[in-house]
């Protein structure tokens, strides 16, 4: 299927210093639509974004894909990135949306899929729906923290970044104090998880960066909102092989159908 290109366009999010033009891509088509958050480093154009990009085409649904600032092609400086300026630009771009939407997050996208469905509940609105891939809500502290070594400790103290090697990366993960700081002004464990909308989550069981049992912990906070857990054997924190994004469709379009 040869798909028509979506309307590229920019927004500008903050101001001063803080301002930055953030890269956004819109399919046009009906609601309920698709509200794309990708994950730590990632971008707009990787392998989950684009198929539920040709979901929408298929199915005639609007679609939202968009680079946080440092990220993809959108401006801004990766390494003054924080939770509280991505949450920012998510909430700006679903500003530009029209109707309902279906939040779909990876991994970091997940924690702020669900601080996005917070942030609605609190204007008196909701999500359509959340499906959160290998979701890493509270990961600056969860999983982030725990992790490092003494000297990482020590260079995060002294220098303010962690250069980390990555397998998805030729070049290091710089993780900086000012990201683990402000991750602490946004955890969700600890209290009631409140979504308002039913919440799907896809979860691999190989994945060696986002533990099955963190997804695990997440449902249990989940008490008030359908939760529907999927956890895949032999799933990578990706989920990108075929079978995974058949996976992810399924998921959507259960949402969509309602």
């Amino acid at each position: 299927m040869i798909l028509s290109p979506p309307q590229s366009f920019r927004i500008p999010v903050g101001t001063g210093a803080a301002a930055r033009d953030i890269a956004v891509a819109r399919r046009e088509g009906k609601a309920p639509g698709i509200f794309w958050l990708g994950g730590f480093r990632s971008d707009m154009m990787g392998g989950k974004a684009m198929a539920l990009d040709a979901l929408g085409a298929e199915q005639g649904l609007a679609v939202t894909r968009f680079d946080y600032s440092g990220h993809g092609i959108s401006g801004g400086d990766f390494n003054q990135g924080t939770i509280s300026r991505w949450l920012e630009e998510a909430e700006a771009v679903l500003a530009t949306t029209n109707g309902p939407q279906i939040i779909v997050g990876s991994s970091m996208g997940g924690w702020l899929a669900l601080l996005l469905a917070r942030a609605l509940l609190a204007r008196g609105a909701h999500a359509h729906g959340l499906v959160l891939i290998a979701p890493a809500p509270d990961m600056t502290q969860e999983l982030m923290l725990p992790a490092f070594t003494p000297e990482e400790h020590e260079s995060l103290q002294n220098n303010g970044y962690v250069d980390q090697p990555s397998q998805y990366s030729d070049t290091p993960y710089r993780i900086t104090r000012a990201l683990i700081e402000d991750g602490a002004n946004h955890l969700l464990f600890g209290g009631v998880i409140e979504t308002g909308c039913p919440v799907t989550i896809l979860q691999g069981g190989a994945d060696p960066d986002v533990p099955q049992a963190h997804a695990i912990k997440l449902v249990t906070h989940i008490l008030h909102d359908p939760v529907t857990l999927t956890l895949i054997p032999d799933g990578d924190h990706r989920l990108s092989r075929d079978e995974d994004l058949a996976q992810l469709r399924d998921a959507v379009m259960r949402l969509v159908k309602g």
